[in-house]
């Protein structure tokens, strides 16, 4: 793709200002004419044709022909080139890696889910996720010059402006975008997992429409993405959404942030799993008891958990029950905070469904000023294990292109 939008975005050019209003028109409305855009940017006509010429030149627009009416003048549709450029989108879990290659229009084309990888800061573990990223590239349907940029997501404290991860992989005083530029040679960005999460719900997802949104990550840990606007908030430097860290509880519990009784301590898949395997170290039955082996507990995964739960284990439904009411207190609070049109459920433990959702919508109700929460909605994401992967792809694009 040629460079020269890019150019003049950089120079502050008015009219790369105005081609960005087109593209990111383009990228959530999809294909139109020329009065679509003209009307919906307020824009005249000759002013419109210009830049989508200029956009046509530099291989970012395409003209898709004529649009069948029913009768007079037939106009061109106009919309996004999809083999301009490739992002990638990488999605860094507690033990596993998901990577995916959306094209310029944002359908996912390529993903690689679930390569093993242990989330740690050392070198080691920066290595080896490097190269996880680099085979994926070597490999993947479209040659290496043809991706324009990578979006990484990383838990715990993002600056994604300044490029700097403060919870993992903060090796000297670089930018670990600068780091992995130099790795990788394509140009790279990073997010909060949670935040990117939310953009990918919010461009693919769940969302109809709405544009106060929060997305709650009930993963591992615990995050929060929100929307204001239909814009990303990201809070003075980029640390907004620490939902996991509200001090909650007086339980002595030590989080991995390094403070006592945060949220996340008794609400999130870490609880889960952890209060699963010391009831059954206690002597209660489940029917991963018999799977594991007596007193050898150290196989079974979060995922394990959640599964048994949907196949009717008692004990895994009740701890599941207990986080979504825990949960569903606090983000009534949030509800009264943010008042949002719209409340999505995701991460790994979305996968629980009901046995979550149930006793959290209740608490909702219970804990939540009615006159506040009456116009908030509830709904549990779809997408799985490939929305990180789209929140990174898809924010990579945003941010490359200046729309974000």
């Amino acid at each position: 793709m040629s460079l020269k939008f890019l150019e003049e975005v950089k120079m502050g050019v008015k009219s790369a200002s105005l081609k960005k209003d087109i593209i990111g028109y383009h990228i959530n409305n999809g294909d139109c004419t020329l009065a679509d855009l003209g009307r919906e940017l307020n824009l005249s006509i000759p002013t419109v044709t210009k830049l989508v010429v200029e956009l046509l030149e530099d291989g970012i627009v395409m003209d898709f022909g004529k649009q069948e009416t029913l009768g007079g003048r037939r106009p061109n549709v106009y919309g996004l080139n999809e083999n301009s450029g490739y992002f990638v989108g990488v999605d860094v879990k507690r033990f596993g890696v998901n990577v995916g290659l959306i094209n310029f229009k944002g359908d996912l084309i390529d993903a690689q889910m679930d390569v093993p990888f242990e989330m740690s800061h050392s070198l080691e573990h920066f290595e080896a996720l490097c190269a996880i990223v680099e085979d994926f590239i070597a490999h993947t349907v479209v040659p290496k010059e043809k991706i324009l940029s990578i979006g990484v997501n990383i838990s715990g404290r993002v600056n994604s402006q300044s490029g700097h991860s403060y919870s993992f992989f903060y090796f000297d005083e670089r930018p670990l975008t600068e780091v992995f530029e130099e790795r990788f040679g394509i140009n790279v960005t990073i997010d909060n997992d949670s935040r990117a999460m939310a953009y990918g719900e919010y461009m693919k997802g769940c969302v109809k429409g709405e544009k106060h949104i929060l997305f709650v990550n009930v993963d591992w840990g615990l995050g929060l993405g929100v929307i204001m606007n239909g814009q990303l908030y990201y809070g003075k430097s980029g640390f907004s959404g620490e939902f996991g860290h509200l001090p909650a509880f007086d339980n002595e519990m030590l989080c991995h942030c390094g403070k006592k009784g945060c949220l996340e301590t008794q609400a999130s898949g870490s609880y889960l799993h952890r209060k699963f395997i010391e009831k059954l170290i206690g002597g209660y039955s489940s029917q991963l008891t018999q799977q594991a082996g007596k007193n050898d507990y150290a196989n079974i995964s979060l995922e394990d958990i959640i599964n048994a739960a949907n196949e009717e284990d008692m004990l895994a439904i009740e701890l599941i029950e207990e986080i979504g009411n825990t949960l569903g207190k606090h983000i009534a609070g949030l509800i009264n905070l943010y008042n949002p049109e719209l409340v999505v459920i995701g991460g790994a433990m979305a996968a629980a469904g009901d046995y979550l959702l149930l006793p959290l919508r209740s608490a909702i109700k219970k804990y939540s000023l009615n006159l506040v929460s009456k116009d908030s909605t509830i709904r549990v994401s779809r997408l799985g294990e490939r929305l990180g992967v789209l929140g990174a792809s898809m924010l990579a694009r945003s941010k490359f292109l200046g729309l974000n």
